[in-house]
């Protein structure tokens, strides 16, 4: 388990308002927390009607070289008209501290959730994703994480197996199965061969874009990361096969005029899928002595979770020997 349980367990709305103070921002005492578990994230009034959002990142997840990069990659895009939101200047630069937190400021974006259902919002969608991946391809990180195997599943089924969290009835079932999984995406990765990467959004689901006046906007590049394309297009598919495939059409009609899509990739995108399932099962355990997170996720760590968890990871097994989604015409 992790020797620091709790790093927020300190910061109430008296100290978040203390930090908008350092940071050089006049607070009027109102303070919202908004919906973030890995880091925390405040909406705080200003004494002149504005608002303000902070960041107060967790300590030790990235060091302040990742996080610059990241901070770096939001302005590139924004300095290019691409719809983003990225961190506002301090004094100093765009990270600031506050104690043992790393902050970042940004402006306040009402909007609402995507409409993916429409698929001429898809259309939409592929164009800005086009357009990000345009810039993202022009160079590359240097400190940030990669997308692979290793990373988001071979070391949370190590976290998960080396720590009490499976029951013992179930723990041999997950074993083998996670075993089994991550051959399978190894070997999904080797079937790509030379595998093309470049500056990804990293985390593209719905939940981190805002739809206003017809255009996404793009928030969160937290985990923003060295990765395939098609990581930023697929959380956006849902459905059955042929609701997918055709989304998928829309998505990438748009994409292409602005960047090109490798087909290749779709035999990625069960693996990723996969990747992502593990990884979060993981990342619940790894979080799980923060407050928050029994408070927000109850229904984790229960025998029904970990039972349903495996079924999951079993229909995924299945789902990696299925043909991939494909391009028509």
């Amino acid at each position: 388990m992790s020797s620091d349980p709790h790093p927020y367990a300190g910061l109430g709305p008296e100290q978040v308002l203390t930090a908008a103070e350092a940071l050089g921002y006049a607070p009027d005492a109102r303070v919202f927390a908004l919906n973030s578990y890995e880091n925390r994230v405040y909406q705080i009034g200003l004494e002149d009607g504005g608002y303000v959002i902070l960041k107060f990142y967790r300590p030790g997840r990235w060091s302040r070289e990742q996080i610059l990069e990241e901070h770096a990659f939001a302005r590139e895009l924004a300095e290019r008209d691409i719809p983003v939101v990225p961190p506002l200047q301090l004094a100093g630069g765009s990270l600031g501290q506050f104690e043992q937190f790393p902050v970042a400021a940004f402006e306040r974006l009402p909007g609402r959730p995507p409409e993916l259902d429409d698929l001429d919002n898809l259309l939409i969608m592929g164009r800005f994703v086009g357009r990000i991946h345009a810039v993202g391809a022009i160079s590359g990180f240097e400190h940030r994480a990669s997308l692979d195997v290793d990373r988001f599943a071979i070391q949370s089924r190590e976290f998960l197996l080396g720590n009490d969290f499976l029951p013992a009835d179930l723990r041999p079932a997950y074993e083998s199965l996670s075993a089994d999984l991550i051959s399978r995406l190894q070997q999904c990765f080797a079937d790509q061969g030379s595998l093309q990467t470049l500056r990804i959004h990293g985390d593209c689901h719905p939940g981190n874009v805002l739809w206003q006046d017809e255009s996404p906007w793009f928030v969160d590049f937290d985990d923003t990361l060295t990765g395939p394309a098609i990581q930023d297009l697929w959380m956006m598919l849902s459905g059955d096969r042929d609701q997918r495939q055709a989304q998928l059409l829309e998505l990438v009609e748009g994409y292409n005029e602005f960047h090109d899509f490798r087909a290749r990739e779709l035999g990625l995108v069960e693996a990723l899928r996969t990747m992502r399932l593990m990884h979060y099962a993981a990342w619940l355990a790894r979080r799980w002595q923060d407050p928050a997170f029994p408070l927000s996720f109850p229904w984790f760590n229960t025998e029904r979770y970990w039972a349903e968890h495996i079924l999951e990871l079993r229909e995924q097994l299945s789902a990696l020997d299925e043909p991939p989604l494909q391009l028509f015409g």
